[in-house]
């Protein structure tokens, strides 16, 4: 195009020049040069001819237009080699800024070349005509290519996201139960595929119709499988119009705010692990503390929103606490005096007379917002989560004796004697006991609240019903040792790929840099309690004793932060670190250190994958109510290989009895245990795990939940 628009000027220039030189050459010859000099100047400046020179046969000019820059003209050899040649010559050259294309002809007499005439042109125009030129070739092309772009989103949306969408819809609908929703696509690209979902939509609804029915069938036989669907089917034949309301201060869902994107994740906690389950086979409301910095974005005018964020299946209501309602109640007293007091893990409990009135401000707190969501509803039940509402149930049962209301203790209960050194244990265990039910994890902590109440409060207690009376209300004691949704790491499926779990193995081992024979898991909030610092330990003492095994083995220890606003939990999380480090100082070698510790939180999708290509799980709670972490490893072992090493001090130890129990307070016995699993053999290994995964499998969360329920609506 540049070439094109050169050549039309030199073209044009010639022209320009031919006709110019039939009038100066007879002038020329003449020696005019007063005519020549008004011819040039009249020629000066129009539009795109800048102006003209004449030249003698010695290259002086002898007639040139004023504003042209004589010195540049007398520096160019243009017309010099036009005369020299004969015949026209032209150039682009720079002047004073500018670009111009000068054309030289020669001037002749009757026998020979006698000057030169100079075509000065404006070629400005030319990088202008190009610019527009490509302006408005690049807007053609913005402009088809946003056409296809446009043709392309809606022949995309229309025949290919469209019939997706009604395809997920109409599966994410049968999953639900919903029979009578069709949203599937008559779309002919994807008619193939829709006839197979639809033959796999019925097939799902008719399997669900089909345990729905084997659950109606199976209501009353607690020992018999339990499942999602036989629970939501047992609730609603026990509860009939009664409605369902947690407590806890834990969320099951926490949304964060990311630059302008909000997403969510489940915290690391046992309580939400075993709930979660049961409220989405039960339904009803969740109330808890909003603490994501992108909860209240997610809430409607109520503060509720509907959960899971992808499956709605029940309500979570939202309470607002301030920093200092924060501080006082959750860091200060429960975690700084109620925890450390139930867990004896040597750890001094701090009792604070602001931390307590924060901690009875904010239980009154969310007695109102339970107040307030069942105000419209007739003899509700109340399921209040832990030690971070005692008071509660007393509030909530003055204010509405028609609910029935059970709190469940999901840390364990310490002895009368130790019990006693908290200056406010009498409100505390008058606060439990405005429960129906009150549940422990184990017998023995059944005993020890009991115990607790006859030393504390004049009560009547039944030691042969484990009952206590006390102002004309009784309350039930009973112990429900919590577990897991089995069906989460549940048998093989048809789809089982086990090349598939083999690379994500690999896969995760490698981010790690891990390439040891042998891998080992553990999995804790970093929390004093769950015997971190003790494992270290057992790890050192493990290497030193059986030297072999360094560079063969390497423990990963997952342990997101937990409770970061406490200094005491600061100050371990610096002390794991420190250990962690000095161990691995000692050990390691230019590929390989025998701990690798991970800090981020990670789903239990992701901690399944763990769990899954570890040789053991290693549990060293120094005193736990249950420790849900083992029952997760034992799920996830569907393949009947892996070894739990179980802290004897755990709840967990009473159930899980083929899993090999340490003292961890015993570095050597811990050590001991290591190896142990290390060197048990494949058809030991899947023996121990047979019988774990069925004492799991046998009392998982919804038998859990169903027992709960039973023993609280039997209550009148």
């Amino acid at each position: 195009m540049l070439h094109t628009i050169e050549t039309d000027l030199e073209r044009r220039s010639i022209l320009v020049a031919e006709t110019l030189r039939e009038t100066i050459e007879p002038n020329f010859v003449n020696k005019s040069e007063e005519y020549l000099q008004k011819v040039v100047e009249k020629f000066a400046d129009r539009e795109r001819l800048a102006g003209l020179a004449i030249y003698d046969n010695k290259e002086i000019i002898v007639a040139i237009s004023p504003n042209l820059p004589k010195e540049i003209l007398e520096a160019e050899n243009v017309a010099a080699d036009a005369m020299d040649q004969d015949g026209p010559n032209g150039d682009f050259i720079d002047s004073t800024g500018k670009r111009v294309y000068l054309l030289a002809m020669p001037l002749h007499d009757d026998t020979s070349v006698v000057g030169a005439l100079m075509i000065v042109q404006n070629a400005e125009y030319i990088d202008q005509r190009l610019s527009e030129m490509w302006v408005n070739s690049m807007l053609r092309l913005f402009t088809q290519v946003l056409l296809i772009i446009i043709v392309l989103f809606l022949a995309v949306r229309w025949l290919v996201y469209e019939p997706v969408r009604k395809l997920v819809v109409s599966l994410r609908s049968a999953r639900a139960g919903n029979q009578d929703a069709d949203f599937l696509s008559d779309s002919l690209i994807f008619r193939p595929l829709t006839r197979e979902i639809s033959s796999m939509k019925r097939s799902l609804v008719e399997a669900r119709l089909a345990a729905r029915e084997e659950a109606r069938i199976n209501l009353e036989k607690l020992d018999s499988p339990w499942t999602a669907d036989r629970l939501t089917e047992f609730v609603k034949n026990i509860l009939k119009e009664r409605t369902i309301i947690v407590v806890s201060n834990r969320e099951p869902y926490i949304h964060t705010k990311t630059g302008n994107k909000i997403d969510y994740y489940l915290p690391a906690s046992g309580m939400v692990t075993a709930i979660e389950p049961m409220m989405e086979a039960c339904g009803g409301t969740w109330i808890a503390y909003g603490s994501g910095d992108a909860d209240a974005l997610t809430v409607d005018e109520n503060d509720t929103l509907q959960v899971p964020p992808d499956d709605p299946k029940y309500c979570l209501r939202r309470v607002w606490l301030s920093e200092e309602e924060e501080k006082g109640y959750y860091n200060g007293f429960s975690n700084e005096a109620i925890y450390p007091l139930c867990l004896m893990a040597h750890n001094r409990p701090i009792f604070r007379k602001e931390d307590w009135q924060e901690y009875k401000k904010v239980n009154g707190k969310f007695a109102h917002a339970v107040l307030a969501e069942i105000k419209d509803l007739q003899k509700p039940i109340i399921f209040i989560q832990d030690f971070h509402f005692s008071l509660l149930p007393r509030m909530i049962k003055n204010a509405r004796p028609d609910a029935t209301v059970g709190l469940f203790w999901h840390i364990p209960w310490v002895s009368a004697e130790s019990f006693s050194i908290c200056p406010w244990k009498k409100e505390i265990v008058d606060g439990m006991l405005g429960a129906d039910l009150i549940g422990f994890h184990t017998q023995l902590h059944c005993n020890n609240f009991i115990e607790t109440v006859g030393h504390e409060l004049e009560s009547l207690i039944d030691f042969e019903q484990f009952t206590i009376a006390r102002n004309e209300h009784t309350t039930l004691v009973r112990p429900f040792p919590i577990s897991i949704a089995f069906s989460n790491g549940g048998e093989r499926g048809a789809f089982y790929d086990r090349e598939r779990e083999k690379n994500e193995n690999k896969e995760i081992l490698k981010k790690l840099g891990i390439e040891t024979k042998h891998v080992g898991i553990g999995v804790d909030r970093l929390d004093y309690t769950k015997g971190i610092l003790e494992r270290i330990k057992a790890i050192e003492l493990f290497f030193k004793k059986y030297p072999a095994f360094q560079r063969e083995f390497t423990f990963i220890q997952i342990a997101p932060a937990s409770k970061s606003g406490i200094k005491k939990y600061q100050e371990f999380g610096e002390q794991v670190n420190k250990e962690i480090e000095r161990v691995n100082g000692l050990f390691k070698t230019k590929n390989w250190k025998p701990i690798v510790l991970i800090t981020r939180h990670h789903s239990h999708e992701e901690l399944d994958r763990y769990y899954k290509l570890a040789d053991l799980c290693l549990i060293t709670s120094l005193h736990d109510g249950m420790n849900l972490v083992a029952k997760e490893f034992v799920a996830s072992r569907n393949d009947g290989k892996g070894v739990l090493i179980l802290s004897q001090f755990t709840g967990a130890s009473k159930e899980l009895k083929d899993a090999l129990i340490v003292n961890p307070y015993s570095g050597e016995n811990t050590a001991e245990a290591i190896y142990t699993a290390l060197t048990m053999s494949p058809s030991e290994q899947a023996k121990r795990m047979k019988k774990l995964r069925n004492a799991v499998k046998n009392y998982n969360i919804y038998r859990w939940a169903a027992e709960f329920l039973k023993t609280i609506v039997s209550i009148e």
